[in-house]
């Protein structure tokens, strides 16, 4: 699809140093609206069912019909029902408005349409077919949404693990302090054996605990998704064939909390990520955002509750360019873990002429990158320099779908004086930009302590002891 930009006469105040061609998403929505407000704009309504019966629904604007070119209608929508599947999942999508639009989303979501991928993607995590229903604006339902509180447990002998894609880290917990904690490299993205996976875990958990008297409770985060404890999609596994993962992963959770004896919580890192943050900040919503082998997301209500979203910020569109780096999984362009990651770490700074050893993978680069941050090599700065632009025109995106007071961004890439200037950089950028959200984001990256305590510990509370454990 063709679309019309110059319509829109974008032009950001900020331009990544290296990587000029960057097409800010929230720039073009908000000069969209401004264009169809000024032609003669009809309501458009969005809504997305989950399988619980929970349902969010998302209000906006269109241009009315034949004033503005089509395809950039439909660009316009396409996106943001982009981002809404992936920031708060569903099966069913619904579409609000004129039909021509309502009729191309079927058709992009549809088997062989542009956005197959996610379509089949989410009939998996829902375990129902994957539909939009095209209506009116009064035809789409209402907001009915669910939350849970999650986590907060630090009583008794716990453990905490994070699974990452190049190492597990597994911290013993006692009453809410970390008494011991270990890092163990592992390379799970490539391990077909789903036993490699189990006893990896395992190993991480019995260490751990053989430092407390007793064992309580394990929790754990992962990237992925993860319902009742079950992954039903996870980047970790994606190396083990259909069949054995829903023999052997899908149920591994519940394998490990009876073989322990004890409750096994694991939800989603960027979860975990929001968690830690609302528990050391003591104040909520927080949004929590992890920039390691991909890009985690995490929320945390006002109430300081999870909700039913899915918040997989990896998949979201960010940068609207056409020719936009593409995603190696779903193949669609312009999503977050091109920019927020050790893909996008590495990707711009070998854009900018970096040299590294051949044979190194994204984890020794970074360190080669972070490295040279610390020396003061000014490509290295504008790399770190070009990820905060990125960040700033990315907070201010979510603010049109996230309620965002609290923003934590941790990661193996925020490491260092990298992460701090990447972060005066999008502080800048929010400021100049997008001003109202900017007074109430408190954007921050916690200590080098809290980005592993804080983290173990809330992992660690995340299931409640069961009645009756040894005190």
């Amino acid at each position: 699809m063709q679309v019309p930009f110059a319509e829109l006469k974008i032009q950001p105040r900020f331009v990544p140093p290296l990587d000029p061609d960057f097409l800010p998403a929230g720039l073009f929505n908000r000069a969209y609206r401004e264009l169809a407000r000024g032609r003669g704009a009809v309501p458009l309504a969005l809504a997305l069912e989950r399988a619980d019966g929970s349902l969010s629904r998302y209000d906006t604007i269109v241009a009315a019909p034949g004033t503005l070119p089509q395809e950039l209608t439909n660009f316009y929508v396409e996106r943001i029902v982009k981002f809404l599947l992936w920031q708060r999942g569903g099966y069913k999508v619904y579409v609000g408005g004129p039909q021509d639009i309502g009729r191309y989303i079927a058709s992009a979501y549809a088997p062989g349409g542009a956005r197959q991928f996610d379509a089949e993607f989410m009939g998996g995590v829902y375990e129902r077919p994957f539909e939009v229903v095209v209506t009116t604006p009064e035809g789409v339902p209402e907001t009915r949404e669910t939350s849970i509180a999650l986590g907060r447990h630090l009583d008794g002998c716990r453990v905490g693990f994070d699974l990452g894609a190049s190492d597990r880290k597994a911290s013993a917990v006692m009453d809410g302090q970390v008494v011991y904690s270990e890092e163990v490299p592992w390379d799970p993205r490539h391990a077909s054996d789903p036993d490699y996976h189990y006893q990896g875990i395992m190993a991480s958990i019995r260490s751990a605990a053989s430092h407390l008297p007793r064992l309580d409770a394990v929790g754990g985060s992962a990237a992925g998704i993860y319902i009742n404890n079950r992954p039903r999609v996870a980047s970790l596994f994606r190396a083990v064939p259909p069949k054995e993962f829903a023999e052997k992963i899908a149920p591994m959770f519940q394998r490990i909390s009876a073989e322990l004896g004890v409750p096994v919580e694991v939800v989603n890192d960027g979860e975990v990520t929001a968690l830690a943050g609302s528990m050391s900040i003591g104040d909520n919503p927080v949004l929590g955002i992890s920039m390691g082998s991909s890009q985690a997301g995490g929320y945390v209500n006002a109430q300081g509750n999870i909700t039913g979203w899915l918040n997989e910020l990896a998949f979201v569109p960010i940068d609207y360019r056409p020719d936009a780096p593409a995603d190696e999984w779903s193949g669609d362009i312009g999503c977050g873990v091109q920019y927020f990651s050790q893909v996008g770490a590495i990707r711009v700074a070998e854009a900018g002429g970096m040299k590294f050893e051949p044979g190194q993978g994204l984890p020794e680069k970074l360190v080669v990158l972070q490295e040279r941050m610390r020396v003061g090599d000014p490509l290295a700065a504008q790399v770190y320099r070009t990820i905060g632009v990125f960040l700033g025109y990315a907070l201010g995106h979510y603010a049109d779908f996230y309620d965002l007071k609290h923003v934590l961004v941790l990661g193996r890439v925020t490491t260092g004086p990298g992460g701090e200037l990447m972060l005066d950089q999008a502080r800048e950028v929010l400021r100049a930009e997008f001003p109202e959200p900017a007074e109430r984001i408190r954007l921050a990256l916690p200590d080098e302590a809290n980005r592993r305590v804080g983290q173990a510990i809330a992992a660690a509370s995340l299931p409640a002891s069961p009645k009756g454990a040894a005190r």
